[in-house]
């Protein structure tokens, strides 16, 4: 077989753009790959063609993916096109890519030859290293807080005397900035963010280095383009120089980790700086139907800074898009459910059918209908609720409320959030209780020092615990504990922060079913109360490991579904506030971002699309009325079909006007003083619900308007 017959046979099958876009002549050029559009076949065919034609030769070219599994996949397609031997090419993600080169010249880069790697654990016992040496107080500046702001320093390209300091608290973490970079180079170690910024330095100080690599890389191809960041656009600058082409494949419609520092506005700079002439958009789809792609398109179009492109297939209109309005949480977990037993009834596997949600917390009401209904489900990158560190820190402490003797729990939490409690002081704990035959807890009641103090903690919990609501339990945890403060000061914390307060919201639903508790003469319900509740905990985070191997749902949040596809998706949770995510609203772009990642959710899906929103939900251990999301109002009625009648809902701000039945009912009026064990002294401002399910809305001096159930809020009249 000839040469042009060999490379005709590479274009087969290639609709018109994506042909477009693989046989570029030599220049820079952008390439729009819409969801489903075939972008990972232009980009290996790109490639294999480039090479084929004679036009460079496989170590002529650099290839820039953002996973690992993305470039072993193109390595791996490409050795089926072509008769080649891909070891030798450059072909890798951007750390990956720097290592190599770093490597090769170590010694410019003013690193030892075998220099080592810390991953994000090694990184932060570094940090606490220095920080320790510098006498700085772990409680003011949180380890974990100052490895997020070095490695965003390092991100944005700059040393620490290159970032600006405007008070004592930043002054003080440039320092530690600065003192960490010293000891990583007394020991000849590198970070992550140094991996790049540390080539980025060698390749713009050394010309030589410089004009090597520029001139053997005259083709430079990068993947997912709309997530990078500012440093590695940076260094794809350098790379690539004056001559060389920059073959760059994105989708800023799908530009959805700014939380990471990706930069989507990287797309109009590279139009700019490398003057593109031919922007080559994928429109054509091969995944979904039309009237899920007609859904996310009518969605994206309110986005104004984009790029603009047009999704569209050949594969028909499909099914309309199945638009649920749920009474609670709880109902829209059960509909969800009971469509995914209908499907699977009908012969859809169940790892076939995804779920999303905008964040982590969501998860829980969805998985406990799942654990309740017997079905298998995965969480995809992440854990199932009850099994999030978060989670079993906070179960930890209720276990210690409940049970100080358990030795697990203790061991889990006794340093943890960090009270100088070190290894040494439980190996000697740990010998005084085998000594007496005890627990850990007996013989931390003899303890001194840090341990009395951990000690006194949990005995204060306790008491605190003594006749409040199992929600106020956990909230007990959560906050007295230290967690909630602990995880507010991380940078990327938001969600650990979500969780805890969801795990308000399951004492809360665990109170409200049916399951038969035992309640004293004064109405109290029973101190066994927590322990059960403990023990459903244990059974929902331990039931799955039965599910190992077997056909499973998949639950996610919209971020990890990046990349991925499903016959049927779910997007639950579809309400103001909720998606888009009420932070959106006050971040600059922020809202642009949040439409990006519903773009995202709706072109999951292949065959049929679900979306599904509540009226009220349990959030934070108190029911919160919601409205629909603006997302669906973007969407054109005539692709929706709406599975339910739209039920009378209460508005936000209603305020309860009892029946004299109910006014017996309610011991509260408007304007009464009352007093709550936890919050305070506070005015009663309205109430709702009906006889079985009234709620008191209460304006606490302290803590602000909190909804309290009536059955559990223990108000005192003053």
């Amino acid at each position: 077989m000839n040469t042009q017959t060999q490379s005709d046979s590479l274009l087969d099958g290639l609709n018109h753009k994506q042909l477009e876009a693989v046989t570029l002549p030599q220049q820079s050029a952008l390439i729009l790959a819409g969801a489903g559009s075939g972008k990972t076949r232009v980009l290996t065919t790109r490639i294999a063609w480039l090479i084929q034609t004679g036009q460079v030769s496989p170590n002529g070219l650099l290839a820039v993916t953002f996973t690992n599994k993305a470039a072993k996949e193109m390595l791996t397609r490409l050795t089926a096109m072509l008769p080649i031997n891909t070891r030798g090419m450059w072909t890798g993600t951007f750390h990956g890519l720097c290592n190599r080169l770093l490597r090769a010249h170590h010694r410019e880069a003013l690193l030892p030859a075998t220099f080592q790697i810390l991953d994000t654990a090694d990184q932060l016992s570094a940090i606490k290293r220095v920080m320790k040496l510098m006498n700085v107080d772990d409680e003011k500046y949180p380890p974990k807080q100052v490895m997020g702001y070095i490695n965003s320093c390092k991100e944005e390209g700059l040393r620490a005397h290159s970032v600006d300091a405007y008070d004592a608290h930043s002054q003080r973490m440039r320092e530690i900035f600065e003192e960490y970079d010293k000891q990583c180079q007394r020991e000849g170690v590198v970070d992550f963010a140094e991996l790049l910024l540390r080539c980025y330095e060698l390749l713009s100080r050394d010309n030589n280095i410089r004009q090597h690599y520029q001139s053997r890389f005259k083709y430079i191809l990068v993947d997912e383009f709309q997530d990078t960041n500012r440093l590695q656009y940076l260094w794809l600058k350098l790379l690539a120089g004056q001559d060389n082409c920059i073959f760059a494949v994105g989708d800023d419609d799908q530009s959805i980790y700014a939380f990471r520092g990706a930069r989507v506005g990287n797309m109009r700079d590279f139009e700019q700086d490398f003057h593109v002439e031919k922007i080559v958009k994928l429109e054509q789809n091969y995944r979904s139907h039309s009237n899920i792609l007609d859904a996310a398109n009518a969605i994206i179009t309110h986005n104004r800074n984009r790029l603009g492109k047009n999704l569209w297939t050949a594969a028909g209109k499909g099914e309309p898009v199945r638009v649920y309005e749920a009474y609670n949480d709880i109902d829209e977990a059960n509909f969800i459910v009971e469509e995914i037993q209908s499907l699977h009834r009908d012969g859809m596997d169940l790892s076939d059918i995804a779920m999303l949600y905008r964040s982590n917390a969501q998860s829980r009401v969805i998985e406990h209908a799942l654990f309740s209904a017997g079905l298998a489900y995965r969480v995809y990158g992440g854990l199932r609720f009850f099994e999030r560190a978060e989670i079993k820190h906070s179960l930890a402490y209720m276990r210690l409320m409940a049970n100080p003797d358990d030795d697990t729990a203790l061991l889990r939490v006794i340093n943890f959030p960090t009270r100088g409690i070190g290894a040494r002081s439980l190996e000697q704990l740990q010998e005084v209780a085998r000594q007496q035959g005890g627990s850990l807890w007996q013989a931390a009641l003899h303890a001194t020092g840090k341990i009395a103090n951990f000690v006194t903690l949990i005995k204060q919990m306790q008491e605190e615990a003594i006749g409040i609501s199992l929600p106020e339990v956990a909230e007990l945890a959560t906050t007295l504990s230290g967690l909630k403060t602990f995880y507010q000061n991380e940078k990327e914390g938001e969600d650990r922060v979500a969780n805890l307060e969801e795990l308000v919201s399951a004492a809360t639903a665990f109170m409200n079913q049916d399951i038969g508790m035992s309640v004293d003469e004064n109405g109290e319900v029973a101190q066994s109360l927590l322990t059960q509740f403990l023990g459903h905990a244990s059974l929902e985070a331990g039931e799955h490991q039965a599910d190992a191997g077997r056909d499973a749902l998949q639950l996610m949040t919209v971020h990890a579904a990046k990349g991925l596809e499903f016959k049927s998706v779910f997007i639950s949770g579809l309400e103001e506030g909720l998606c888009p995510h009420e932070q959106s609203l006050y971040e600059a772009n922020g809202l642009e971002e949040e439409r990006r990642l519903m773009y995202v959710a709706v072109t999951r899906a292949r065959e049929r699309l679900y979306l599904s929103y509540a009226q009220s939900r349990l959030l934070h251990g108190q029911v919160r009325y919601g409205i629909p999301s603006r997302f669906l109002d973007e969407i054109p009625e005539e692709l929706m079909k709406r599975l339910n009648a739209r039920p009378v809902s209460k508005p936000m701000t209603q305020t309860f006007t009892p029946s004299n039945s109910q006014s017996n009912a309610m011991p509260w009026r408007i304007g009464q003083n009352v007093a709550h064990g936890k919050f305070g002294q506070g005015v009663v401002v309205s109430y709702e619900g009906n006889a079985n399910d009234l709620r008191v809305q209460v304006n606490f001096k302290g803590e602000g308007l909190k909804w309290l159930a009536l059955e559990y809020a223990k108000l005192e009249a003053l």
